[in-house]
Formats: C-alpha cells, sequence, structure tokens
C-alpha cells in the first residue's frame, strides 16, 4: 500500500475511529486535572460579579428608604422612664370650707393627719413588697410548694389584696355608699380666691411650709382641670388664674427660699450639693409637684401668653430638673414641639429654655436636644407647601444657635447629615426617576442644605470647617446642574443665594456667575406675555409650566438675577482681580441687553453694566499702579484694603441700594406665598373665541376642545 497523500493524512487524523478515541482520553485527562480550579475560578468570578451588581441595586434602593433625619434619630429617643407610681399630690385630701379665713388652718390639721397615713401606707406597701419578692423566690426554689399554692389559692388571692367571703356584698354595698359620700364631698369642694390669698399670706409671712403644700396640691388641680376627675371646683375665671399666677410667680422663690440658695445662683452644682441633705429630702416631693404640674399646664394650655409667661418662669427653676431626668425629657419634648409650631415670643422662650438645657446639662442632653430640633425643623418643611418664609427662617436660625454650642460635635453629625444629602444626589442623577427628583426638589432637602450653610458661615472663621465647606459647595453645584430646566429657577436661585453665602463668609471665590446668567438669559416666546399670579423665588422651588410665559415670571428672572449678580459682585469689586472676573458676565450682559427691546428691562440691565464698567475702570486704575507682582498673596489681600473698610465707592452704594430693595420686596411679599396652580375651570369670557389660557378658536364648553370653523361673511 502507498503512502498516503497530505489530504488522506488530514482526514484520516479528524475522522478515523482510532484517532478519535485517543483525543477523548486525553481531553478526559486534561479535565480531571484542571477541572476542579476552572470551578472555583468561574464561581468566584460568578459570585463577585453578583456581588458588585447586589451592591449597586442595594445603594440605589438605600437612597429611597433611608430618610434625611436618619443621622439624628439614634439621639431622638425617649430612654428615661418615671419610676414613681404616685399621681402628684402631696396629700390625699384638702378639707377646707370656702368664705372663713380660719379655713387655712383647719386644711392645715387635716394635713398633717394625712401625711402620717402617707407614711403607714408607704411602710406598709413596702413590707408587702418585700414579702411578695420571698414568695417569688420560693416558687422558684422549691416546685413543692408552688404546687402547695396552686392547691390554696386563697393565700395567692390574698397575697394580691382580693379576700373572697360572704360578706362580700355587704361590703361592695359599703363601699358604694362611702364612694358615693366621697363624691359628694368632691362635688361640694370649691376654691375661692380668700382662700388662696390666706395661703399666700401663711407662706409669706409665717413661712408655713403646711401652706405651701395646699397651694401646690390646688394648683395640681387647675394644672389638670379638664384632663381628669379632680375633687375640686373653682369659684370662678379669677379664682383659677390667680391660683395659677400665684404659684407661677412665687414657686421659684419659696422653694430656692426652703433649700437655703440664692435667688439668683443658676448652677446646678448648687442643687447636686443638697442631695444628701435632710432640707431636700423634705422639699424634693415638693419641687417634684411644681415641675410635674407645670409641664401639664403646658399640655393643656393653647393661649401663646400664658405658655411664654409658664416658660419663662419654668426657666428660671431649670437647675432642678437635674434630679428628675423624666421631668428633663417631658420639659425638652414640650419644648421643642412649642419652638417648632409657635410663633413669636412662644417660639422665643421655648428656645431659650432648649439653649440653657443644653449648656446647664451633660453633652448627652445637647444630643438629645439637637436630635429633636432637626427632626422637628424637618418636619415643618415637609409639613405643607405653603411656607411660611418667616418663621423657619427662625427655626434655621436657631437650630445654628444650638449647634454653635458643641461646634466639634456638630460637625460630626452635619457630616453624616451631608453625605446622606450626597447619596440622595448621587441617586437622581444616576437614576433621574421621578422620585429622586421630587425627593430633591423638596422643602425638606433645601432647608436642610440651608441649615449646613448657615452653621458653615457662623463657624467658618473660629473653626477648621474647610472640609466640610468644599463638600457644601460640590453638593449644591450637583443640585444646580440636575434642574436646568425654567420651572425650577427658583431652586437654582437659592443654591446661588446659598453659595453666595459660604464665599461671603470663607473668603473664597465660587464662579456663580455662569448660573445666573443662564437665569437671565432665559428665552421665552415673547416679551409682552399675559400677567400672571404673583411669585417670589424664595418661597417655592418649582413652578407650574402655565407660569413660564406670564410677563410675572419674565420680570422676576431679570430681578433676582440682578440681586445676586450684585450680591456676588459686591464682595468682589475690591480685589484686584476685579476686571478679569468681570469681563466676562459684562460680554454677556450687553448681549443680553441689545436682545431685549422692552424698556424697563432694558433699563435695570444697563445700569448694572454701567456701574461696573466704571468700578472695573477704577480697580484697573489702581491696579497699573502697584510695583508686586502676583505672587505676593499678602500684598494682593492689602489691596485697596482702606477702600474696601471706608464703603464709600459709587458702585457698593449702588450694590447695597439692589440689597436693600430685594429685602423691602421680600417683607411687603405675604408670608405664606403658595405654589400659584392653575385654574382648571372653564371660565367664559365675552369674546368666545378667546380662553383662560389665551388661546383662540377653541370651543371649551362641556370639558372638549374642538377648533371652531370661522365661516365666510356673505356676500
Amino acid at each position: 500500500m502507498g503512502k498516503l497523500g497530505k489530504k488522506a493524512r488530514k482526514f484520516a487524523k479528524k475522522n478515523l475511529p482510532s484517532v478519535l478515541r485517543d483525543r477523548r482520553k486525553k481531553k478526559a485527562l486534561f479535565k480531571k486535572r484542571y477541572s476542579s480550579k476552572n470551578v472555583q475560578i468561574n464561581v468566584e468570578d460568578q459570585a463577585k460579579v453578583i456581588d458588585h451588581s447586589n451592591e449597586r441595586n442595594t445603594e440605589v434602593e438605600a437612597f429611597e428608604d433611608l430618610p434625611l433625619e436618619a443621622p439624628f434619630m439614634e439621639n431622638d429617643c425617649d430612654g428615661v422612664v418615671d419610676s414613681s407610681d404616685s399621681d402628684g399630690y402631696l396629700s390625699e385630701d384638702i378639707s377646707y370650707e370656702n368664705g372663713t379665713e380660719s379655713e387655712p388652718e383647719k386644711l392645715l390639721e387635716g394635713d398633717k393627719c394625712t401625711s402620717e397615713l402617707m407614711m403607714q401606707n408607704i411602710k406598709i406597701q413596702e413590707n408587702l413588697a418585700v414579702q411578695k419578692r420571698k414568695l417569688e423566690r420560693l416558687k422558684r426554689k422549691d416546685p413543692s410548694f408552688s404546687k402547695f399554692l396552686e392547691k390554696h389559692k386563697d393565700i395567692e388571692a390574698m397575697q394580691n389584696g382580693v379576700v373572697f367571703s360572704d360578706e362580700d356584698e355587704m361590703s361592695n354595698h359599703g363601699r358604694d355608699s362611702a364612694t358615693e359620700d366621697n363624691q359628694g364631698k368632691a362635688k361640694g369642694r370649691v376654691l375661692t380666691v380668700s382662700a388662696i390669698s390666706s395661703w399666700c399670706r401663711l407662706i409669706k409671712e409665717e413661712h408655713k411650709e403646711e401652706a405651701f403644700v395646699c397651694l401646690l396640691n390646688a394648683y395640681r388641680a387647675a394644672c389638670h382641670y379638664g384632663a381628669e376627675s379632680i375633687g375640686l371646683r373653682f369659684q370662678n375665671a379669677e379664682t383659677f388664674c390667680s391660683l395659677v399666677m400665684s404659684v407661677l410667680s412665687e414657686a421659684d422663690n419659696i422653694l430656692r427660699g426652703l433649700l437655703g440658695l440664692s435667688s439668683f445662683s443658676y448652677k446646678k452644682e448648687a442643687v447636686l450639693e443638697l442631695k444628701d441633705t435632710p432640707q431636700w429630702v423634705n422639699v424634693k416631693p415638693l419641687i417634684k409637684s411644681y415641675l410635674r404640674s407645670t409641664l401639664s399646664l403646658l399640655d393643656q394650655v393653647t393661649d401663646s401668653e400664658i405658655l411664654a409667661f409658664a416658660l419663662t418662669r419654668l426657666r428660671d427653676s431649670l437647675p432642678f430638673f437635674d434630679a428628675f431626668p423624666y421631668l428633663l425629657q417631658r420639659l425638652i419634648k414640650t419644648t421643642i414641639h412649642l419652638w417648632a409650631t409657635g410663633g413669636g415670643m412662644l417660639s422665643s422662650s421655648s428656645f431659650s429654655i432648649l439653649l440653657d438645657v443644653a449648656s446647664l446639662f451633660t453633652t448627652d442632653w445637647f444630643d438629645n436636644c439637637l436630635a429633636k430640633a432637626f427632626v422637628a425643623y424637618l418636619a415643618q418643611s415637609r409639613a405643607t407647601d405653603i411656607v411660611n418664609n418667616k418663621h423657619l427662617q427662625f427655626l434655621r436660625n436657631s437650630l445654628v444657635d444650638l449647634c454653635s454650642l458643641d461646634v466639634q460635635k456638630s460637625l460630626s453629625k452635619a457630616t453624616v447629615s451631608v453625605r446622606q444629602l450626597a447619596k440622595v444626589l448621587q441617586w437622581g442623577l444616576r437614576t433621574k426617576k421621578k422620585e429622586a427628583l421630587q425627593r430633591i426638589c423638596s422643602w425638606e432637602y433645601a432647608n436642610c442644605i440651608n441649615l449646613w450653610v448657615g452653621f458653615i458661615a457662623r463657624n467658618v472663621r473660629d473653626y477648621d470647617l474647610q472640609a466640610f465647606f468644599f463638600t457644601m459647595v460640590q453638593l449644591i453645584n450637583g443640585v444646580v446642574r440636575l434642574f436646568p430646566g425654567p420651572r425650577y429657577f427658583p431652586l437654582r436661585l437659592n443654591c446661588i443665594q446659598w453659595l453666595n453665602d459660604l464665599s461671603n463668609s470663607t473668603g473664597v471665590f465660587i464662579p456663580i456667575a455662569s448660573f445666573v446668567l443662564d437665569v437671565l438669559e432665559y428665552k421665552t416666546v415673547g416679551e409682552r406675555g399675559k400677567p400672571g399670579p404673583v411669585l417670589f423665588f424664595q418661597s417655592v422651588l418649582k413652578l407650574p409650566k402655565s407660569c413660564l410665559k406670564s410677563q410675572t415670571f419674565q420680570d422676576e428672572c431679570i430681578t433676582s438675577a440682578i440681586e445676586q449678580l450684585s450680591s456676588h459682585f459686591l464682595q468682589w469689586s475690591y480685589h484686584i482681580s476685579f476686571p478679569d472676573l468681570a469681563t466676562v458676565p459684562l460680554i454677556r450682559l450687553k448681549k443680553f441687553n441689545e436682545s431685549k427691546t422692552k424698556e424697563s428691562q432694558c433699563r435695570v440691565v444697563k445700569h448694572l453694566i454701567e456701574q461696573v464698567e466704571k468700578n472695573v475702570d477704577s480697580v484697573q486704575k489702581k491696579r497699573n499702579e502697584v510695583a508686586f507682582s502676583p505672587n505676593d498673596h499678602q500684598s494682593v489681600e492689602t489691596f485697596l484694603q482702606f477702600e474696601k473698610s471706608s464703603l464709600s465707592s459709587p458702585f457698593t452704594q449702588y450694590c447695597r441700594s439692589v440689597l436693600d430693595k430685594a429685602a423691602l420686596r421680600g417683607s411687603h411679599k405675604n408670608e405664606k406665598i403658595s405654589v400659584p396652580i392653575r385654574d382648571k375651570s372653564k371660565r367664559k369670557r365675552d369674546d368666545s373665541s378667546i380662553n383662560v389660557f389665551g388661546h383662540k378658536d377653541v370651543d371649551t364648553v362641556n370639558g372638549s376642545k374642538k377648533r371652531v370653523k370661522r365661516r365666510a361673511p356673505k356676500a
């Protein structure tokens, strides 16, 4: 047999059974050798891919679920519980008759007897508690004893204070008649002004502690009046007011007198030193009764003047709260609510107490106050679409004052909060979901940024906040770039205002002129738009589409842009680089001015251009005269410092007049301005060919829009 050719050998190598059999053996051998290793590598790679995808998915999902106040939620808890079961009364009964001056003496005698009975009851209850614990211990140790108790349940019933006998019906009948008699007496108790004045006289002249006890018991009844059933009635409204005002005015001084403290002493250490003394043991129930009753009064009263007066008087007694953590927790919760929801004097008085608590007590109470105040601030931001700018600005400034008490601790919380804001922004930039955009374009998000901008502006010169400052600048720039459309111009201008504030407080240049000019150069369909609703960009974040073509919107855009540019130029008007800084804005302002034909708009922009050009020429002349180089930073910083301190240049006066008019314009606006909503009701006008939206030849009868065909007039 001859030698096979090249094609035949190639065919035999691929298809002969022996060759295929050898190839299968080699393939199986290599599989056994490398299969386990390859499988592990493939499984690890797949796991890594799955983990990375899960990380991305969970990260995106976490942005939607985590609230903005999450960094503060761990400190916003009521962990202190009142361990006392007392109802707040210092005695069980007050027996008196109205009208005579001897009634306080009768009351004092009755109070002495009831106080002795109360002490005996307390001792009996303590003995019963000890015996009950012993029985429980025996039950756990000896199972046979527990079986014995199951057989004899009468003993256990006696342990719980319930005794069953054949005379139950008689005893129940006796109890019912006794309670009816007590209710009859309770209904007959009437407190008069003469009794209150007699107690006050005994307290001031004879320093009778028993009279003060009676006064506090009546005060407790007044503070709980209407909230629970009390065995006391007031003769008239004058009696009620006299009692409340007397106790609020004099209680703190009386308590300090009983403890031997000065009325001007405001240190909690003085109270702590008295905790182990006999005086404190006797006076402590009186202090607790007064504080608890006043807190109950704050929960019941709705009149703002009475609440403000009660808070002012309670502020003098703040050191006493150190002995009652549960009452201090109640005080913080109540004052936070009044601070956030009240207004005027009530909010100011509430916040004064919060500041004193945060500075007077330990750092844990500072964390508690800060957490609750931040949560309440954000809750007010998301409460409604109607925004009370004046009150929210007060809340923001108050919270900045609170954070400034401990800047380092507040900075750690602020960093976590801004990190959460950045995650929400990253979620919006990545997904562009409707939920993400709505969460960013909300008053909750905006006021959170506004708060930390104020915190930086207040403390940046005294503390190292540079890293936090640059993080905030990046965050605000991201918000500006996320919403370029004209409906979001109010949010954009708020961001520009925040950047201006940061730049003014830190002295760091932030380029914001391009953001402002984008607002200014927005092209509308026509310059003569229809008049729209009153707009104020500081009170809204997003505008409806119906406002974009209105004349009011165009005027508000130009006015707001001029105000922000004036604020930006005013800060750098004396800087040596002002001619370079103003070059590009001047070019764009001139181009915008040439494109406008409306006189009122052109006049405002032209005036700004003239003032900026004059200041550029003035700074340029001074800069040409200097001999130092741009690398001499010290000389650059001292350039035109004398002129800057005098504030007498025409450009400075112009910018200040623009900003003053802006502040006056804001004050003339209503404090509560809602987002203008297009009226969906179809109204007919005299001209049937024009509807409320300005569209011609549209028939809006029965809610449908139909094109109206005009007939040609007959010849």
